[in-house]
This record gives C-alpha cells, structure tokens and sequence, in this order.
C-alpha cells in the first residue's frame, strides 16, 4: 500500500487510486469515469461573475439590502470552490 502521505503524481491517478473500486470495470467495454474538473471551474467562474455583479447591482438599488449580500456570500463560496479546483488541477488530477 502506497504511503498516504507522498504527494499522488499524474500516473498514481491513471493507474487508480488504491482502495478504489470500480463496479462498471469490464462490463461492456466502458470506459472509467473521469472527474469534469474543467467545467467544474468554468461553471464556478461564471456562478462568481454572476452573482457577484448581481449583489453589486442589487446594493446600488433602494431595495431591500439583504438579496445582494446573499449573492456576494454565494460568490464567496464560488471563490472557495475554485481555489480547491484549482489546487486538485494543479496536483495533476485528470479533468
């Protein structure tokens, strides 16, 4: 068993991960699933583009102050979401 504490390389994720079980392995030629890391960070960049455009405009108006600053949270938790794609990415995960 590998050490949980060498950082994985590329090929450590090619080869599989251990403990990792595939139930669709062999049946009909189908190829293993692969993580959409890509449009996982294309659709975080446009969820904080969207909503953090959204909560500015929605403050510069005379309504109620609390639908915009819910948008500016959700375009904090896009934030977070594409720092940790990004550092999966950059550890060489697939996608």
């Amino acid at each position: 068993m590998s050490d949980p504490r060498k950082p994985r390389t590329r090929a450590d994720y090619a080869r599989g991960l251990p403990d990792h079980h595939d139930p669709t392995a062999g049946i009909g030629g189908a190829r293993p699933a692969q993580s959409a890391l890509t449009l996982r960070l294309v659709l975080a960049v446009f969820g904080l583009v969207v909503s953090v455009a959204g909560g500015i405009a929605w403050l510069a108006t005379d309504l109620p102050a609390w639908p915009g600053v819910a948008l500016l949270v959700l375009g904090a938790v896009a934030v977070v979401d594409i720092v940790v794609i990004v550092r999966r990415k950059a550890r060489g995960e697939p996608g």
